[in-house]
């Protein structure tokens, strides 16, 4: 796949018709979202339907499920991301014809022109701080923009055009994509290497956050050159983002102020007294930003220890934009204890007999172990049963320990098949890789590479009080309802006998 390079941007006004390829993908139907709420002509294609499709067609895009050449019609731009292939007929035709092509990075950077932007970067919680940054926003009345990768809960899209300056964005290293986007704030949750597939060694990766913390951005062609980032926010914790800060600190790129955050004693928005109830947290901020000082208790509604360090990421960044946060006025706090979790972060589906099934997007070892240290928090007397899909079959190449590891935080662990997705398999590359590497004595481990076969699996090991959670970003979110479904079917009490 490789990495992408960052272009000088183009005004979105120039782009319409624009065609989206993959357009109901987390990372592509916020873009389009956005695109048709500033009147552009929107057209795109899925390999099958969802709820994001349903809700573009809804706000205007002509969509089409499966992708051929002539479903491109009259479109000017066409959108991609990394993810697909060069012999997609789409991308094909459109090559052939001419037409404009820029890589998703490049669309939405494009909207974010003029504006404040607001880069959330990290291996693991950008979604999360992402969302949490434009909640918090939109509670304290700056009607900012965003593109998140994932829905806001109760939504059907994660991009939305507002009135304010602030436009806050998902920045996806994976591809090195994060550097295309015009930043006015960086924020770096943490720098856990991954996706060595497209950057080589974990320096490489370790350098490209380097550059996105501290560069000067292009912008158009016609437009006087910005004048970079004027704040980074980075974990205090975690030990890649504390040698970010030491690198970053030794460029002393000019302008630039550094807030860290997290429960070291040094962090700048510290977090103390932290309490992980349910599925949920209590904790208190204190210490000084450029801002002033900030203090006070935070209770949130989402759970797991890396959820208060995304609150803590949240809080310096609007602290900083200059929101109040003290009593009578403690609006961002206030605002933190309102956030409702995005679409497949530990995202509760359903309730059966007292089994609890939620959905999770992790993937990176790192994520899966998190998720299951938040579910053992969560479950109180029951036990944790994680259905487990790995995810990409070089990632599961460099990464099958570790995943194996993660595994050993449950009770009961049902490990599917590799989703590959764009990627051809690896001999010898596999979920039962992951499966028998899961030490003996801990979790049960469950093999189960029939994907129809997983729910009636999981099904059946469940019991009362149990929580179970499907875990991967492939197409095992299609499992957790499934699930549920077997769940109550197990439950309905045969009907034996003729009907009086």
């Amino acid at each position: 796949m490789g990495l992408v390079q960052p272009i000088e941007l183009p005004d979105p006004a120039t782009l319409s018709p624009v065609h989206f390829i993959a357009i109901g993908g987390s990372g592509m139907n916020g873009i389009a979202s956005a695109m048709l709420q500033l009147g552009l002509e929107v057209s795109g294609s899925d390999r099958q339907d969802s709820k994001y499709l349903q809700g573009l067609q809804d706000a205007g895009a002509r969509t089409y499920i499966g992708h051929r050449a002539e479903q491109l019609g009259d479109a000017r731009t066409v959108v991609a991301s990394s993810a697909i292939r060069e012999d997609n007929p789409e991308l094909a035709a459109a090559r052939e014809r001419g037409l404009t092509v820029l890589h998703r990075s490049a669309a939405l950077g494009s909207l974010m022109l003029g504006r404040r932007g607001i880069a959330v970067a990290g291996t693991h919680g950008k979604t999360t701080t992402t969302a949490m940054i434009a909640h918090v926003l939109t509670a304290c009345e700056f009607d900012p923009s965003y593109v998140i990768g994932g829905a806001l809960t109760g939504t059907r899209t994660g991009g939305h055009i507002g009135g304010g300056r602030e436009f806050v964005v998902e920045a996806d290293e994976s591809d090195g994509s994060f550097l295309q986007y015009p930043r006015e704030i960086a924020v770096v949750t943490n720098v856990d290497p991954d996706h060595l597939v497209n950057w080589g060694t974990p320096q490489n990766y370790a350098d490209g956050f380097v550059r996105f913390a501290a560069a000067d951005m292009p912008s158009r062609s016609d437009a006087p050159r910005r004048q970079g980032v004027r704040l980074l926010v980075v974990s205090a914790d975690e030990p890649g983002a504390v040698a970010l800060t030491e690198a970053v600190r030794v460029l002393d790129p000019a302008g630039l102020e550094i807030v860290t955050f997290g429960e070291a004693a040094d962090a700048d928005v510290r977090i103390t007294d932290l309490e992980l109830a349910g599925t949920g947290s209590r904790f208190t901020l204190t210490g000084r930003t450029p801002s002033g000082s900030v203090g006070g208790p935070v209770e949130l509604s989402v759970p797991g220890r890396y959820n208060a360090w995304n609150a803590a990421a949240t809080y310096a960044v609007v602290n900083w934009l200059g929101a109040p946060d003290h009593r009578p006025e403690a609006r961002i706090r206030d605002a933190l204890r309102t956030y409702g979790g995005t679409h497949r972060r530990f995202e509760l589906v359903g309730t059966v007999d007292g089994i609890r099934v939620y959905d999770d997007y992790a993937h990176h070892p790192t994520e899966v172990a998190n998720t299951l240290r938040a579910a053992r928090t969560g479950v109180g007397d029951g036990r944790v049963v994680v259905c487990f899909q790995p995810h990409l079959y070089t990632r599961t190449r460099d990464f099958w320990r570790e995943l194996a590891s993660a595994m050993e935080l449950a009770d009961e662990a049902i490990v599917m098949d590799v989703c590959g997705d764009r990627e051809d398999p690896i001999p010898g590359v596999d979920g039962a890789l992951v499966a028998d590497a899961v030490a003996p004595g801990t979790a049960h481990v469950t093999y189960e590479p029939v994907w129809d076969r997983a729910a009636p699996v999981v099904a059946g090991i469940a019991r009362p009080g149990d929580l179970v959670i499907t875990v991967g970003c492939g197409d095992v979110t299609k499992v957790a309802p499934k699930i549920v479904d077997e769940l109550r079917r197990r439950e309905a009490p045969a009907t034996t006998g003729e009907t009086r």
